[in-house]
């Protein structure tokens, strides 16, 4: 390669998504560093502008463009390493397009959403203080969970999917005071999972796509699940990252809201988590006691209805590739990160100074 060439490479226009993905590297290093720049400068100011505008687009479609995106990538990328052998292309023209295309959708994931992974956590931006590990805590808590569980539960016969949709997004907007979020931070219309069946395989019940911030719901999902998964997967649209933070902020919205059907699919859900958590107390078998049969009959209809469309295998690996999606992302726990919430939910409830000033927000 001559000196000219190398600098064409090197300094030329086919190196610019390169060096944007270089400068945007730097950034996420800048950005773990420093949370209240990200919250400030990124997830405050930019980043509502990008859900604005990405959402505004992809709501004119039924369908997931974030899918159809994927899709077309891994057709574009499978070819540039197929055709150098069956065309005259040549193998470092299509090496510089595989770099380039990757290039551009590193930084296009990062600067669309990325970059709120570094952001403040939700105990400092929520101001909510962190409580210390108590078993006595924990055991309250769990009975005033399962309490709320039994008070709030409900058949799911008479309600509709737009219906939660407009009650979900009603509590968002009563509560975003609280949760500091610029509601209503671009549109929420939900997608289906293009390959739901295989998704469920993995027990995946929804993702939020970063590239048109689009909201996806797995075609699967019982309706006694709805509400919650709706309103975590809108909690990633609203810039929240973390899964445990995504779960506390579907729990705290739905828990709080005038639905019942709300309330009743948030508490079973963190109920779940709870159980989790506290299977090796003493008096575990007490408490789980505690809980009414339907509701006892709703967790194991949830649990048997994943357990029955769940590959074994193909959980694994896409467990797998969340982990270390999660983990470069500077997500310590990897995938443990989703039973967090119990914690921020500990949190939550044993501060009543947090407690009172999310009541007296409300419509803010």
């Amino acid at each position: 390669m001559t000196t000219t060439k190398f600098k064409q490479v090197i300094f030329g226009w086919a190196a610019l998504p390169i060096w944007l993905a270089i400068g945007t590297f730097g950034l996420t290093e800048l950005f773990s560093r420093y949370p209240q720049i990200t919250e400030t400068v990124y997830s405050q100011t930019l980043y509502p502008i990008f859900a604005f505008m990405l959402s505004f687009v992809s709501k004119w479609v039924s369908f997931s463009l974030d899918d159809t995106f994927y899709a077309v990538l891994a057709v574009f990328l499978i070819s540039l390493l197929i055709l150098p052998f069956f065309t005259k292309l040549k193998w470092g023209k299509a090496l510089l397009l595989f770099v380039q295309t990757v290039a551009i959708c590193y930084t296009l994931f990062y600067w669309f959403w990325g970059f709120n992974y570094y952001r403040s956590g939700v105990n400092e931006r929520l101001q909510i203080n962190s409580s210390k590990p108590d078993t006595a805590k924990f055991i309250r808590v769990l009975k005033d969970l399962i309490a709320e569980t039994n008070a709030s539960y409900c058949t799911f016969d008479g309600i509709s999917k737009p219906e939660i949709s407009r009650l979900v997004e009603s509590s968002y907007q009563h509560h975003a005071s609280f949760l500091k979020i610029k509601y209503p931070q671009g549109v929420r219309a939900v997608k289906p999972i293009t390959l739901s069946p295989f998704f469920a395989k993995a027990s995946i019940a929804g993702y939020y796509g970063p590239f048109f911030s689009e909201v996806h719901l797995n075609d699967s999902l019982l309706m006694i699940e709805y509400p919650q998964v709706l309103a975590h997967e809108s909690a990633h649209q609203m810039g929240i990252t973390s899964e445990a933070e995504a779960n506390f902020y579907s729990w705290l919205v739905c828990a709080q809201s005038d639905s019942k059907h709300l309330r009743y699919s948030a508490n079973i859900s963190i109920l779940s988590y709870f159980l989790s958590q506290g299977k090796r107390l003493h008096n575990f078998v007490e408490l789980v006691h505690l809980i009414n049969k339907p509701v006892i009959n709703d967790i194991r209809t949830i649990q048997n209805h994943w357990e029955r469309l769940r590959s074994e295998k193909i959980d694994k690996v896409a467990g797998k590739v969340n982990d270390v999606y999660l983990k470069t992302n500077k997500v310590e726990k990897g995938i443990d990160d989703y039973f967090g919430v119990v914690q921020f939910v500990m949190d939550f409830e044993t501060d009543p100074q947090a407690q009172k000033r999310l009541s007296s927000s409300i419509g803010q």
